[in-house]
């Protein structure tokens, strides 16, 4: 563990029940007692994105989606606030257009990419279980491509073995980065090996339910990967390094005994302070009970080859 890092309490890492959809609760009596602690102005900007254009896929077809309400006012994004609520009362304040993503290391075309140019005009619509460690879960339908079109197109080389991600800093809009407290070390920073980069499965989201996405959810691009822990799908990326060594991910500085490389979801390893095994559905209800959490969050007949002759509790 290092040091000088500050310990997060779990008060600030433990889920709340305590919303339900807000379209349906503006139009019945309490609504104000019910709702998301939000601000107005957030308030406004939830469901009024611009569309995106999109193509049907078959990922996820029998899944029922969470509803919006919950997708994008219960997040994680410490860059705007440790709390679930905070990156929907704060994340007004990040600018993403323009938008610029450093391409560099083991590729033949490193180079600074805007957006438009890495996104493709129409993008896909894949549902996809997403579970948080915290022992939460929701069934998400994000709009993206595949990671693996982009590495393509910059022709990762011979000796590269790892994709590393790396987010905004810019703590004049992210509040989360400024001030006396600083919840994690930043920029925030993330890693896959190169086969689960280009696993066809993994994507860079730029949208969720036909919208551009919201800055809580990690605006303007994201990574999605349906099999690992939510704390993996790095938020509003801004460079993309190939390397040969595996590079340093922000939770796994944080707490190395809680937080692996793999993070692949896993119900027969438990994180130190909690079981693993189980999972809250969100938009379940206040009575909605927990449910078995599935390997490698039920994609295992996917994904389960990547790791094959590894020991999962010691790669965790």
């Amino acid at each position: 563990m290092v040091s000088n890092f500050p310990k997060i309490p779990s008060s600030l890492i433990t889920p709340k029940e305590v919303w339900m959809n807000r379209r349906s609760l503006l139009a019945g009596a309490g609504a104000a007692a019910m709702m998301p602690a939000l601000g107005t102005e957030a308030m406004a900007k939830l469901g009024d994105l611009p569309k995106l254009e999109t193509t049907k896929t078959d990922f996820g077809k029998d899944l029922k989606p969470t509803a919006y309400d919950y997708v994008t006012g219960y997040n994680n994004f410490y860059e705007f606030g440790t709390g679930k609520e905070d990156p929907a009362a704060n994340a007004h304040t990040l600018t993403t257009k323009p938008w610029t993503v450093k391409i560099d290391g083991l590729v033949n075309k490193p180079g600074d990419y805007a957006l438009e140019d890495i996104v493709p005009k129409v993008v896909e619509e894949r549902i996809y279980r997403f579970r948080c460690v915290e022992a939460w879960s929701m069934v998400v339908p994000w709009d993206g491509f595949p990671l693996a079109d982009l590495l393509a197109k910059v022709e990762p080389q011979g000796s590269a073995k790892y994709v590393a991600f790396e987010t905004l800093v810019r703590p004049e809009e992210m509040p989360g980065q400024n001030g006396y407290f600083q919840a994690l070390p930043w920029p925030y920073v993330e890693g896959l090996r190169l086969d689960e980069a280009m696993h066809p499965l993994t994507i860079l989201a730029n949208g969720l339910y036909g919208e551009e996405l919201p800055n809580q959810n990690g605006a303007p691009l994201r990574l999605v990967v349906p099999w690992k822990y939510g704390f993996k799908s790095i938020k509003s990326i801004v460079r993309i390094t190939l390397t040969e060594k595996q590079p340093p991910t922000t939770w796994n500085i944080a707490g190395p005994s809680e937080y692996g490389f793999y993070s692949n979801v896993n119900p027969n390893v438990d994180h130190p302070r909690w079981s693993q095994a189980t999972e809250r559905p969100l938009g379940g209800g206040l009575l909605s009970s927990n449910q078995d959490t599935l390997m490698f969050n039920g994609y295992e007949e996917q994904v389960a080859s990547l790791y094959a002759g590894m020991d999962l509790k010691v790669n965790f």
